[in-house]
């Protein structure tokens, strides 16, 4: 799943395409790396970062949607938490939805992501990056992220929606520490029991907790062993900016297994 993001502000500036024109460019480009999915998203969720209104997301989001859906046939995903962007994602030609609020944020967004051929419930802790990294705390992060995921998961299968139609997100990044993340990381497969994995840590700034705070722009080759990990571990789409490379390093990895 290639990451294309409609903002100024996403934490890692690759990602950003603040224009329709250069996020549409930029989906294109990831599509001829070799991206399966495109994810749309037009606003932050960094750490620390602030909600944007809803005909703010919504001016960035779906005409590029529109503009993609006529050009290419990748799936493609709408990132919100606002179930009338996500509405208008689909009629405009999305077909996943991915809420890091995992449903919890807008109380209509269950009925709308049940429309989706696929929806992402994400565990975060809290319903607000803004606060999510405030002191947090877990007696057994995979466990309680497990816990959460099987509780949403048939929250959506009571509002309607499909649990055959869900992959879960154990949200890297998301109101974690370092080394709870480096625990869903490592026991991600365990996850799979519930639901689908999909993974995304491509980037993020627990990576440069582990190599002396790396920036955004010095942590390709600690996502890319991170992603080859979760990929060879049960997981079933990985979320990432580099799709390139990252399908590079699934090849290699690949050919040894596959070595006589």
């Amino acid at each position: 799943m290639g990451v294309v993001n409609v903002t100024p502000d996403s934490f890692y500036a690759g990602s950003r395409a603040p224009s329709t024109e250069s996020a549409v460019e930029r989906a294109l480009r990831l599509i001829e790396d070799g991206a399966d999915l495109i994810d749309v998203g037009g606003q932050s969720t960094r750490p620390g970062s602030d909600s944007v209104p809803l005909d703010v997301e919504r001016a960035r989001v779906i005409p590029v949607i529109a503009a993609l859906a006529r050009q290419v046939k990748v799936p493609i995903s709408i990132d919100t938490d606002k179930a009338a962007v996500a509405a208008e994602a689909l009629d405009a030609g999305a077909r996943i939805v991915n809420d890091v609020t995992a449903l919890r944020g807008d109380p209509a967004m269950a009925a709308v992501a049940a429309r989706a051929e696929r929806t992402v419930l994400m565990h975060m802790l809290g319903t607000c990056p803004k606060t999510m990294q405030d002191e947090p705390h877990y007696d057994d992060v995979v466990a309680q992220v497990r816990e959460f995921l099987s509780e949403r998961l048939d929250a959506f299968a009571a509002a309607g929606g499909d649990p055959a139609r869900v992959w879960i997100d154990p949200g890297v990044g998301f109101g974690k520490d370092l080394q709870d993340n480096l625990a869903l990381i490592k026991h991600v497969g365990d996850l799979a029991a519930v639901a689908p994995v999909l993974l995304g840590v491509s980037r993020k700034s627990f990576l440069g907790k582990i190599h002396a705070d790396m920036g955004p722009q010095e942590r390709l080759p600690a996502s890319l062993a991170l992603a080859s990990w979760a990929g060879f571990a049960g997981v079933e789409v990985l979320r990432v900016h580099d799709v390139a490379e990252t399908k590079r390093a699934l090849e290699a990895l690949s050919a040894v297994v596959g070595a006589p």
